[in-house]
C-alpha cells in the first residue's frame, strides 16, 4: 500500500459556528478499502486478499470508512487521513543494535533511533524487488537464521532452532 497523496480534506462554505467541529479521522486502513472497492473496483473478496484480512473484517472496515465520510459530508467536518493499523514498504528501518525491523508512522519526521531499543545505528530496510521476493521467508531477528515460509504457519509462532527465539516473517513486523 501506498500512502494517499493528501492527508485530508477540509470543506468550504460552512456556515458560521460549524468551525469547532471535531474532525474525522479516516484510518489509513479505512482509505485502502475505499480505494481498492470504490476506485479500482475490486470487490470484498478481491480486495480483502490484497489488504491480507479476512472479507468480513474487510467489509467492517469498509463500512467504518463509508460512515465516517457520510457524517464528514453531512456535518460538515474535515476529514484527516492518518493512523491505523497499516505499514508502508517504503518506510521500513532496521536497527544494528537489535535487529529490530520498524516502520516510521510519522513520515514527515526523519528516524534518528532504533523504535526498540534507542540505538542510533539504524539504517532504511531494502523495499526493493529482492526484499521482495524474500517476502516467504522467515528469520531470526537474533542469530539471522533463515528457512522457507511454509503458508498456513505463523513465523512468530516457531521458535528458532538455532537460539530458540521466535522468528518472524521477512518484511514484516
Amino acid at each position: 500500500m501506498n500512502p494517499p497523496i493528501v492527508r485530508g480534506f477540509k470543506p468550504y462554505g460552512k456556515e458560521q459556528g460549524a468551525d469547532n467541529l471535531e474532525a474525522i479521522t479516516l484510518n489509513f486502513e479505512e482509505y485502502e478499502a475505499l480505494k481498492l472497492c470504490d476506485y479500482d473496483m475490486y470487490n470484498h473478496s478481491q480486495a480483502s486478499a490484497i489488504m491480507n484480512v479476512s472479507r468480513p473484517t474487510f467489509t467492517r472496515i469498509y463500512a467504518s470508512a463509508r460512515i465516517k465520510i457520510s457524517k464528514a459530508f453531512v456535518e460538515g467536518r474535515q476529514i484527516e487521513i492518518e493512523g491505523g493499523k497499516v505499514y508502508f514498504d517504503s518506510e521500513w528501518f532496521r536497527c544494528s543494535s537489535c535487529g529490530c525491523n520498524f516502520n516510521n508512522p510519522h513520515m514527515q519526521e526523519k528516524v534518528t533511533s532504533c523504535a526498540l531499543c534507542g540505538s542510533k545505528e539504524v539504517s532504511s530496510y531494502p523495499s526493493n524487488n529482492e526484499e521482495t521476493a524474500t517476502e516467504d521467508t522467515c528469520y531470526c531477528p537474533t542469530c539471522g537464521f533463515e528457512k522457507r515460509h511454509q503458508h498456513g504457519n505463523r513465523c512468530n509462532k516457531e521458535l528458532c532452532p538455532t537460539c530458540n527465539k521466535p522468528m518472524k516473517r521477512r518484511g514484516r513486523q
